[in-house]
């Protein structure tokens, strides 16, 4: 029988915390390091972050500098591999970074809004060509800093330049329907789209690339002026840019700000300057941003939040294809991505005969460096003490009755996890409610549908749901609880 995968979006929310014990559940095994006969050692980056960027130029930081160090430790100092420098900025370096992108904007009447979509589609192609220069450089930051496997590293950087140049056919096909007059209800009208003014964008650590240029690049076709936070973690590869940005993009069309959200970020909003918000992250910091902005009622908002997406294995669903296609959900990038399946709830008349074809594929997964051979799959966690925290969620998880399918919790080191299947979890644990954003695989059971439609209704979460059975296209639509 065929098995048909049906995607449902949800409602948003969350919360986090670290729980801890005096004997860890998880056992402590050697770290996984770099060693200096490793070929990589010697390739391995070091960008010097240590500067600004506003007003179209670029300087060396006079302020405090940090250490930017990969979550492979080298074996050599058994510390973390430095691998570059990042500015700390304070809220007194704010106030000419603001000043340079309120001058390029004009109220709207500044060089870039007022350039021709063709001019500033020919400024963009400008710096991906010069990006695409850096590509070899690029991908390998992403390896060392985020741990991105090799083939990953390469896909992100690719997909961003082809989502780059998908975002210019777009821009210029809908220019071209809106240039015209068109009748509507008898009313000859023309309509444009304008820019909005000055956007503030902060991107992920875990796509860096791609999803931060997923709002920065309509952004900056369509006209407006970008202040754009560097992520305390992954903000290298941006580091990398700047360079053409300042090249080709009138000064102060993009700005760059690095150092502490908490310190940065407030300031920001509460200038008044700042039209949009581009946000992607933590609801809670979310509420924060736009509550700290003097006018939050004309503050547009883009966001994209946490959330805990469910794969759901029906009692009919071909589970040689659900175990293979979760896996690659749960997991793929150590399961820190906004899509990954956090929790899988399986039927029980099926819950058996699924994990034993789930939990071998899990055990298949290699993990180890980001650049050795053969298809690594998990890789070092790079958000400090995450390890701590996940583990902190399965040991709350077993106290309440769960159990650990896989044998049990291995890490390696400080910052590597090998996947852990939690069975049995219910709503008394934290790993029902929080969003993981780690290689920790909570399996509860369900009998009815119903359940579900409970679950869907009571979740704070914005997500998605992978519903996998073999039944009919109507069949689905009643899991989905659409009808």
């Amino acid at each position: 029988m065929r098995s048909v995968l049906w995607i449902v979006v949800l409602l948003a929310g969350a919360v986090l915390g670290v729980f801890a014990r005096d004997e860890p559940l998880c056992p402590v095994k050697e770290a996984i390091m770099v060693h200096q006969e490793d070929p990589y050692y010697a390739q391995r980056p070091f960008v010097d972050g240590g500067k600004t960027f506003f007003g179209g130029e670029i300087h060396n930081y006079g302020g405090k500098v940090i250490d930017v160090t990969s979550p492979i430790f080298d074996a050599t100092t058994n510390k973390p591999t430095v691998i570059g420098k990042l500015a700390q900025m304070t809220k007194e370096d704010l106030p000419p970074i603001i000043d340079s992108a309120k001058k390029a904007w004009d109220h709207g009447q500044g060089t870039w809004p007022q350039m021709s979509p063709e001019a500033r589609i020919s400024a963009i192609q400008k710096v991906v060509e010069s990006l695409k220069q850096r590509r070899e450089l690029i991908v390998k930051v992403l390896m060392w800093e985020i741990c991105k496997s090799l083939d990953d590293a390469q896909v992100e950087f690719d997909r961003t330049m082809k989502f780059i140049e998908a975002a210019i056919a777009e821009y210029r096909s809908s220019d071209a329907q809106e240039g015209s007059w068109r009748s509507v209800s008898g009313i000859y009208a023309k309509v444009r789209r304008l820019a909005i003014g000055i956007i503030l964008c902060l991107g992920p650590f875990n796509y860096p690339f791609n999803e931060t240029y997923a709002t920065l690049i309509p952004a900056l076709l369509m006209g407006n002026v970008v202040i754009m936070k560097i992520p305390t973690v992954g903000g290298l590869a941006h580091m990398l840019t700047m360079e053409a940005y300042a090249e080709h993009l009138p000064p102060g069309t993009l700005n760059f700000v690095s150092g502490s959200g908490r310190v940065l970020l407030s300031p920001i909003m509460k200038s008044g300057a700042i039209d949009v918000l581009a946000f992607i992250g933590g609801s809670k910091a979310a509420d924060e941003l736009i509550a700290a902005h003097p006018n939050p009622h004309r503050l547009k908002v883009f966001l994209q939040l946490e959330g805990k997406n469910i794969g759901v294995v029906m009692p009919d669903a071909n589970l040689d294809t659900a175990a293979q296609q979760i896996v690659l959900g749960a997991t793929t990038y150590n399961g820190q991505r906004c899509t990954a399946i956090k929790t899988i709830l399986v039927h029980q008349s099926v819950f058996s005969s699924f994990l034993e074809k789930f939990l071998p594929k899990v055990a298949a997964l290699k993990f180890g460096l980001p650049w050795q051979a053969g298809g690594v799959q998990i890789t070092h966690l790079p958000t400090p003490g995450k390890v701590r925290y996940l583990t902190g969620l399965v040991e709350d998880a077993v106290q309440h009755g769960a159990t650990i399918a896989n044998d049990q919790c291995e890490v390696y080191g400080e910052t590597m996890l090998r996947p852990t299947v939690v069975v049995g979890v219910n709503p008394s644990m934290r790993l029902w409610h929080e969003e993981q954003f780690g290689p920790v695989i909570p399996v509860a059971v369900f009998n009815q549908t119903t359940e579900l439609l409970q679950y869907m209704r009571e979740t704070p979460y914005g997500q998605q749901a992978s519903i996998f059975t073999s039944a009919d296209v109507e069949t689905g639509h009643d899991v989905a609880g659409d009808k």
